[in-house]
């Protein structure tokens, strides 16, 4: 069992456009999409998709939009009611796959639903292999809540990995967890290194700076970074080595949620006990597959182009071999 937290959940709605969007105009979309949102329940879509055990823990009140779109797709979850519906969120997707996405604040937890959705998630941390702590905080919730949850859940047996940002992020990060999966600013604001050298020494092709921040975390945590990389791939950084993935050939259609596929492709693996380069291969493949698809939709096995990966390991911190 793949367990997925997300404690700030969306109904997320797509607008395909026939051209550039042009701020100040008035212009008409050709297509739209309206699906369950939220890294975690996204990570989950994925994962049912592949014939994997998984449940999704969220936030909501009976009879919320959300639910009916989580029913339709028949998957797995449990809540803790909230007093209000769940937010909206709007992405634009262009034809030449730029997305714009306007993310409302999210419903606040009172005291007592806080305390609830953490019981709620210890609960069925004890019978799950891996619980997997997702996406922001909705306005009120401590800032350290996920480094709560990775200290409370030590000594249950199951692996942790965390997908957020920020001071989410920094906090998180101090504590046991068995995979980070940032993206390279995510990756410069939990180690402090300069997210604009990261982002240039990838276009160029010097993996080294990326390879180092990853190691400083792994080193502490045991564990492994997954740093995705957008069009240019990701590495995967482990206490036994770093490898490099390029993806496979694609026309993107919208970035959102592509990289809560990647997590969910290296999950998928790694409960099938595939190697750390196969992990790595799944994640790239599953986060290309996504990228291809409108909207947020979950990308299934056959759409996977895992073949057209190239997976390059990397010696020390300074070149590809």
């Amino acid at each position: 069992m793949i367990l997925t937290v997300t404690p700030n959940p969306s109904l997320d709605r797509t607008l395909e456009m026939p051209s550039r969007l042009e701020r100040g105009e008035v212009q008409r979309a050709t297509a739209t999409r309206s699906e369950a949102g939220g890294k975690g329940i996204n990570v989950s879509r994925v994962i049912a998709e592949a014939g994997i055990a998984t449940r999704a823990l969220l936030p909501a009140r009976d009879g919320d939009p959300l639910l009916r779109a989580l029913d339709a797709v028949d998957l797995p979850y449990e809540t803790v009611a909230v007093d209000g519906e769940i937010r909206s969120n709007i992405t634009i997707a262009e034809p030449d796959g730029t997305t714009t996405k306007l993310n409302a604040p999210g419903q606040q937890l009172t005291d007592a639903q806080l305390v609830a959705f953490t019981d709620l998630v210890e609960r069925h941390a004890a019978g799950a292999s891996w619980v997997t702590l997702c996406g922001s905080l909705p306005p009120g919730m401590p800032v350290d809540w996920y480094r709560r949850l990775v200290d409370g859940l030590a000594d249950v047996g199951c692996r942790i990995a965390v997908d957020t940002s920020g001071a989410p992020l920094h906090a998180a990060a101090l504590g046991r967890v068995d995979l980070l999966k940032p993206n390279e600013d995510e990756l410069a604001e939990v180690t402090g290194a300069d997210a604009a050298a990261l982002r240039r020494s990838a276009a160029e092709g010097r993996f080294g700076p990326i390879v180092d921040a990853a190691r400083s975390i792994v080193d502490r945590t045991g564990g492994a970074v997954l740093a995705t990389l957008g069009a240019t791939g990701a590495i995967l950084t482990t206490p036994d080595g770093s490898w490099f993935a390029t993806p496979p050939p694609i026309v993107p259609r919208s970035t959102v949620g592509a990289g809560d596929s990647s997590l969910a492709g290296y999950l998928i693996a790694q409960s099938r006990d595939l190697s750390a380069p196969e992990r790595l291969r799944s994640a790239v493949a599953y986060g290309s597959a996504a990228a291809a698809l409108a909207g947020t939709q979950a990308p299934t096995p056959d759409q996977l182009d895992l073949a057209g990966v190239r997976i390059t390991e990397l010696t020390g911190a300074t070149r590809v071999t």
